[in-house]
């Protein structure tokens, strides 16, 4: 009972969108705080340790909305993708951290959005996923059906 009114009130894919998108704006941000920093003061040209846990906290959370999301969706396809995404989006931090091949950040941008927006995809596709639409669906045929058989 108390989980099905928590799943209503924030879906996975809900979880999903904010944490791809603060991703998204901790990514894009990072460049100028360290460039704001570099100006200020010569020393730590590196960024602080608790700026680079934020990315496998923001990893945790996603790999967990993903999760929720593959699982609840109606559509096998995104299903796929969204664990896609998301493992294209680990290993690109991971090799962020730990640089094993040189590669630009804009492939990271783009995971994250199309992570974001495919949650935001899954959200609306799986709103019938539950055969709500079924039933209407036949409601409408039955009161169709009474109609002609009325007249």
């Amino acid at each position: 009972m108390i989980n099905r009114s928590i799943k209503t009130i924030v879906s996975a894919d809900s979880i999903g969108i904010a944490s791809s998108t603060l991703c998204l704006i901790h990514c894009i941000t990072t460049p100028f705080i360290f460039i704001a920093q570099a100006c200020t003061s010569s020393c730590c040209a590196t960024a602080p340790i608790w700026w680079k846990v934020v990315d496998f906290i923001f990893l945790a959370i996603s790999f967990i909305a993903v999760y929720f999301s593959a699982k609840s969706s109606s559509k096998n396809w995104i299903s796929i993708s969204l664990y896609l995404l998301f493992g294209m989006i680990s290993l690109l931090i991971i090799n962020e951290h730990l640089i094993f091949f040189d590669v630009a950040i804009f492939p990271l941008y783009i995971a994250a959005s199309l992570l974001a927006g495919l949650h935001f995809y899954n959200r609306k596709c799986s709103k019938c996923s539950n055969n709500c639409c079924s039933i209407k669906k036949q409601n409408t045929n039955y009161t169709l059906i009474n109609k002609k058989t009325a007249s």
